[in-house]
């Protein structure tokens, strides 16, 4: 199904009726996810139809995709066709759109024609190299500087610029800004992927060991809006800093957010002292992602989610019944379609818990858990090489405590 293109497209406003420019800030579309085995694709295109009304609606001068547009460096076909379809949509409008790469995207991949592609409005930023590419806007108050920098690592900005001292992720941006064509007199909007001190995470997100990855939100000062991707749940990290989160739920401990386009609008001032106000438009999926509990008796009764839309949600089951109930996955799909997860919470399961979470802490080694985690995140065992660098590793930290 492709996205369809609205009638209602807004026309090309005249210099004389900008009062400010107003940005809508995506990230993190994450298309051809796959959550629990379930494809999310129709997900995906359902909602990117319903973000292309909102446009309509808001009367937009620009489009922000803060990065992670897919979910693997190397995406599915059909991601990559629903990605054709939107950038289309969005041409179509005649709005110019910033797209940055994201942890999960393939900067080349994603920067690939991206020179041609530029004339239809579509902007890509190229894989960094030591510049950030910049795009302006104009409205009455001036000129609006769209300053697009993909996803960096410590090493990404070592290479550009081997003088530095660069330890950290934090260093990193901050040589990074240090080094941007800014113009201060002019308003100036920064879309970048990174993952800001003080955000709160989801389990859909890649984690790092430590919070290695951590940036000060001091290294944004003087933008007067930072357009940020990474997190899933929408949140502000300061009055100018904002992540707008997935327009999707893409695992269970998002159940409680309430997803949404998030609208940057940007009046008169600069320097980080521009007129900025940011509001949200809600987002409604075609499937909620919910959990429920209970009995199983009690959860097949059809009357007890009557009116409901749990029959076609993405589920989490968890069953309170002491006793394991055969076949339980399949006779409950009888009542509700998607269930994605099921579960037990009960005596034993609790008793088991309490057990496994003893023996983790009182009898085992770092070395021990540290391999099982290995297996968990890998499905093999350390190599040999492997299990004595950890032992290494851990023996000479006791070592230092200990002096």
């Amino acid at each position: 199904m492709a996205i369809e293109n609205s009638s209602r497209a807004s026309a090309v406003k005249t210099e004389l009726e900008r009062i400010e420019v107003r940005l809508i800030h995506l990230s993190d579309l994450h298309l051809g996810k796959r959550v629990n085995e379930f494809s999310m694709i129709e997900d995906q295109k359902y909602i990117l139809n319903e973000i292309l009304r909102i446009i309509d609606e808001a009367d937009a001068d620009g489009v922000i995709m803060a990065g992670d547009i897919y979910d693997k460096s190397v995406a599915p076909v059909e991601a990559v066709v629903v990605l054709d379809d939107f950038l289309k949509a969005l041409a179509d409008r005649k709005l110019p759109v910033f797209i940055i790469s994201g942890n999960h995207d393939s900067a080349e991949r994603m920067a690939f024609a991206s020179q041609l592609i530029d004339m239809s409005g579509i902007h890509i930023a190229p894989v960094y190299d030591g510049q950030v590419r910049k795009v302006s806007l104009e409205d009455e108050h001036g000129i609006v500087d769209i300053h697009m920098l993909p996803f960096v690592k410590p090493v990404h900005v070592r290479r550009a610029f081997p003088d530095e001292k660069i330890t950290s992720y934090n260093d990193a941006l901050k040589v990074v800004i240090d080094n941007m064509d800014i113009d201060r007199s002019h308003r100036n909007v920064l879309v970048t992927h990174q993952f800001v001190t003080g955000a709160s995470r989801s389990d859909s997100e890649e984690k790092t060991v430590g919070g290695t990855d951590n940036v000060d939100g001091s290294v944004f000062e003087g933008f007067d809006y930072v357009a940020l991707g990474h997190i899933h749940g929408p949140q502000n990290i300061s009055e100018r800093i904002r992540y707008c989160g997935t327009p999707l739920k893409y695992s269970f401990s998002e159940t409680a957010h309430c997803k949404s386009v998030t609208i940057a609008d940007l009046g008169e001032g600069a320097g980080g002292a521009c007129s900025l106000t940011v509001s949200t438009a809600e987002l409604v999926p075609l499937h909620d992602m919910v959990e429920i509990r209970g009995r199983y008796e009690d959860l097949m009764d059809r009357s007890t989610y009557a009116g409901t839309t749990l029959g076609t949600d993405y589920l989490h089951v968890t069953l309170t019944d002491e006793e394991e109930v055969i076949n339980a996955m399949g006779r409950l799909q009888s009542v509700y379609s998607n269930i994605m997860k099921l579960d037990y919470d009960n005596r034993r399961t609790r008793t088991g818990r309490e057990i496994e979470a003893a023996a983790d802490v009182n009898e085992k080694t770092p070395q021990e858990l540290f391999a099982e985690l290995y297996k968990q995140q890998n499905n093999a065992d350390m190599s040999e090489e492997q299990a004595d660098l950890i032992d290494s590793l851990v023996r000479s930290i006791w070592e230092g405590e200990d002096k």
